[in-house]
């Protein structure tokens, strides 16, 4: 998984990585609002779930402590991070701004 991943978010389009779990209520929330994003931006930008309790070695890399966090990445560096649910917009112009 390491490989892949570093390979996913090292690219020059931007990749927005959601550490989600099943378990967790704001994530599902989450979920369509990060479809919507995606229908808005298209090839702008590449959505990523990642299920920490599948892949806590990657969860731990990254300092997950809770979810939802969402990451952006960018050519393989993190951009912004954000923990909790947000709104389609501030999601939209985070991406818009790098």
């Amino acid at each position: 998984m390491k490989s892949s991943f570093s390979d996913i978010i090292s690219g020059d389009t931007p990749v927005l990585v959601d550490f989600y779990a099943d378990w967790c209520g704001p994530c599902k929330s989450l979920a369509p609002i990060l479809k919507e994003v995606k229908n808005d931006l298209g090839e702008g930008v590449k959505i990523v779930k990642i299920d920490v309790d599948k892949n806590q070695e990657l969860a731990s890399k990254y300092q997950v402590r809770g979810v939802p966090t969402i990451i952006l990445f960018k050519d393989g560096k993190q951009f912004w991070r954000q923990s909790g649910l947000l709104p389609k917009h501030d999601i939209v112009s985070k991406i818009n701004s790098i």
